[in-house]
């Protein structure tokens, strides 16, 4: 088992906030939105437009399950735009590793508006 795959998913997230997608040439994603297995290129399209409302576009993890080569963990998306206006976007997410790379992803994301 790597030294600190946790650790590992908690850097690319870090990197995902600056929507740098550092992964492996083959790797692929899936999410909640009904359009089944994408690239993992198509991932900053989706991003790339938040980060131009929001300031700043974070992720915080309140939980995380490691595994030999993956990780699945809950997070939140955090946003505030330039008219204030505040969101969440709960997520569990799943991390697979081809070395210090990604080389899948899966998401079940929902938003909630903030109080």
């Amino acid at each position: 088992m790597r030294k600190n795959i946790g650790e590992l998913a908690t850097r690319c997230l870090r990197r995902f906030e600056s929507c740098d997608f550092t992964c492996t040439e083959t790797a692929t994603a899936w999410h909640n939105d009904g359009k089944g297995d994408q690239t993992i290129d198509e991932k900053p399209e989706q991003l790339e437009p938040l980060a131009d409302e929001v300031d700043p576009l974070r992720f915080y993890i309140t939980r995380q399950f490691r595994g030999a080569n993956g990780v699945i963990q809950q997070q939140v998306l955090r946003s505030k735009t330039s008219d204030g206006s505040r969101s969440d976007c709960h997520a569990a997410m799943y991390f697979r590793f081809d070395g210090h790379l990604i080389d899948r992803m899966e998401e079940y994301a929902y938003e909630m508006p903030s109080a």
